[in-house]
């Protein structure tokens, strides 16, 4: 079957849709410097603002064929029937999510926030698992969790100015510029049990191209080699997503883009066991986790 996106050079056309974040810096570069096409791909990025959630819809309905996504989301949408395959690590380091509630509220520390609703882009998103890990690591009770829907950071921020909801996580970095801003105060950071991005496809583009997708991660994890190791990288992303350079230079020193195969199961069998102990995941839909997620 011809892809929508094929032109006379048969060139295949790929869908990649990811956070308009300074994580997916290493595609934008690559996109614009050709290293896709040079390899017989058009790769067509897509800014998905509204993060897992609205990757997930995308990779269900085929508006993206591949995504660069939250690993806890992705997991668990297909391990929920998703038709779709984690492919590898795109980023190994924990995500750092800063907790984040109104300016002027009372509340200090996360401890106090028990009860109080919790804005998240999407059902099934980073923002709507990690408030249970959250919950978890501090000793807060889950069952009392409540949830507003906002669709995106600028939502979280809406919802929090006119009292929509009390609480929102989103990824630290992104959220500095409205914490000086004083749009809102942080008063904690949650992160991720284990490595925060991972590469996905539809797998009916796995079954038809799978060398081109080989072809895809190896141009990704050589050029995010290349932008970790160059020294103007700090001033380029704080120029390109409007983030302060010495906070840019903080947070390229603690991420790690993966560079290489990785042992998928190994890795990802935290998530599968963390997200079950929170019943985020029924026993049947763990069974054989590893057959549901990788190729």
């Amino acid at each position: 079957m011809k892809n929508k996106f094929s032109n006379q050079h048969n060139m295949l056309g790929l869908k990649v849709g990811g956070v308009p974040e300074h994580f997916n810096y290493p595609w934008r570069i690559a996109i614009e410097e050709g290293l896709f096409r040079n390899e017989g791909i058009a790769l067509h990025w897509a800014d998905m603002s509204g993060g897992t959630g609205q990757m997930i819809k995308g990779l269900q309905s085929g508006s993206i064929d591949v995504a660069i996504v939250l690993t806890e989301g992705i997991s668990r949408s297909i391990l929920q029937g998703l038709d779709a395959k984690i492919l590898d690590v795109y980023v190994n380091t924990p995500l750092c999510w800063g907790v984040h509630v109104p300016f002027k509220s009372r509340f200090k520390s996360i401890r106090d926030i028990e009860s109080q609703t919790i804005a998240i882009s999407r059902e099934a998103s980073g923002s709507h698992l990690m408030s249970y890990v959250m919950a978890h690591q501090n000793q807060l009770n889950p069952t009392n969790m409540k949830f507003n829907v906002v669709g995106d950071v600028y939502g979280g921020l809406w919802a929090l100015e006119n009292r929509e909801a009390q609480v929102f996580l989103w990824e630290k970095y992104t959220t500095q510029p409205y914490v000086d801003q004083r749009k809102c105060r942080r008063i904690g950071e949650v992160y991720t049990p284990w490595p925060s991005f991972v590469i996905a496809a539809r797998k009916e583009i796995i079954e038809n191209h799978p060398k081109q997708l080989n072809k895809v991660i190896e141009v990704i994890q050589k050029r995010a080699k290349k932008v970790k190791g160059s020294e103007n990288t700090a001033e380029i992303i704080s120029w390109r997503y409007n983030l302060d350079l010495h906070q840019v230079r903080s947070w390229l020193s603690q991420t790690e883009w993966n560079e290489k195969q990785q042992e998928m199961p190994t890795i990802i069998e935290k998530v599968v066991i963390y997200l079950s102990e929170l019943d985020l995941l029924s026993t049947s839909e763990t069974e054989e986790w590893s057959k549901k997620l990788f190729i």
